[in-house]
């Protein structure tokens, strides 16, 4: 299940200065003027060298990261004229090729599915998308939507399957080299608020995620933490990432820290 959900600019030199810090965790608040207003706005972002606490310092991102060269929708989601599964997806068109595989973990209302459909698809025939979620209404919501967007030609590329997270390694084929794997933890939109993923079966969906995912493949996760039971979800997705080893993997979080119950993104980039 999934729950499918800041342009003021800043200064170029703060801006090419706050995102050149991708080793650091960092915390500040920023203002700006305008001839109406004065707005200030905390972030926090994480990676690496804050998630392992060992005190090793991740090397920099390269241009060939997910991050890099989406400086200002990132600072249009700090600034909130973005919302999270807008950048999700810009970060997923740095990473998808065409005739790659993905996994939507999470379909919920099949927004994403589709997103990752027109990232890989092409003429030959070989991307895929494998989807999955608990909630019948979930995968015939997401059916109903590739029926009204795509041609039966793509449809044909996405596998829907009516099981947990944590058993996706049972429906995607052994040695299957999978660019993107994507989750949207929370509840379905419009569905019943008291289904919603829970800290056991995301691990578990974590770790078969990390064992699947290629070598410049991403893990991207969009918590929503306003539910109960959101906040621990979203601890066991920090933890997670800080047993991974800083030499194998990029691991970023950006989050709004006046705004306790916005989404957190997290985008986990194995290299």
């Amino acid at each position: 299940m999934s729950a499918s959900r800041f342009g003021t600019r800043l200064n170029p030199m703060l801006s090419n200065r706050i995102f050149s810090l991708t080793n650091l965790r960092f915390s500040f608040s920023s203002s700006f003027s305008s001839p109406l207003k004065t707005t200030s706005r905390k972030l926090c972002c994480s990676s690496n060298s804050v998630l392992h606490n060992n005190g090793r310092t991740s090397p920099s991102l390269s241009n060939n990261s997910p991050l890099s060269g989406l400086e200002d929708e990132l600072v249009g989601y700090i600034f909130g004229k973005k919302k999270a599964t807008e950048v999700a997806h810009l970060v997923w068109r740095h990473v998808l090729h065409k005739g790659d595989i993905a996994i939507d973990a999470t379909c919920g209302n099949g927004y994403d599915t589709v997103a990752m459909l027109k990232m890989v698809a092409d003429e030959s025939g070989r991307g895929r998308v494998y989807g999955m979620d608990i909630q019948t209404q979930a995968l015939e919501n997401t059916s109903s939507l590739l029926d009204e967007t795509v041609g039966e030609k793509e449809k044909e590329l996405v596998k829907l399957f009516p099981i947990c997270h944590s058993r996706m390694d049972d429906v995607v084929p052994e040695n299957t080299a999978v660019r993107l794997v994507a989750f949207n933890l929370g509840y379905l939109p419009g569905g019943d608020k008291g289904i919603i993923t829970i800290s056991k079966t995301t691990l578990l969906a974590l770790e078969a995620a990390k064992k699947m995912l290629m070598p410049g493949g991403l893990i991207s996760l969009v918590v929503y933490v306003g539910h109960r039971g959101g906040r621990e979800e979203l601890e066991t997705v920090e933890a997670f990432a800080s047993g991974l080893s800083v030499d194998g993997w990029i691991c970023c979080k950006f989050q709004m820290l006046n705004r306790p119950l916005a989404p957190v993104l997290v985008f986990l980039v194995k290299r």
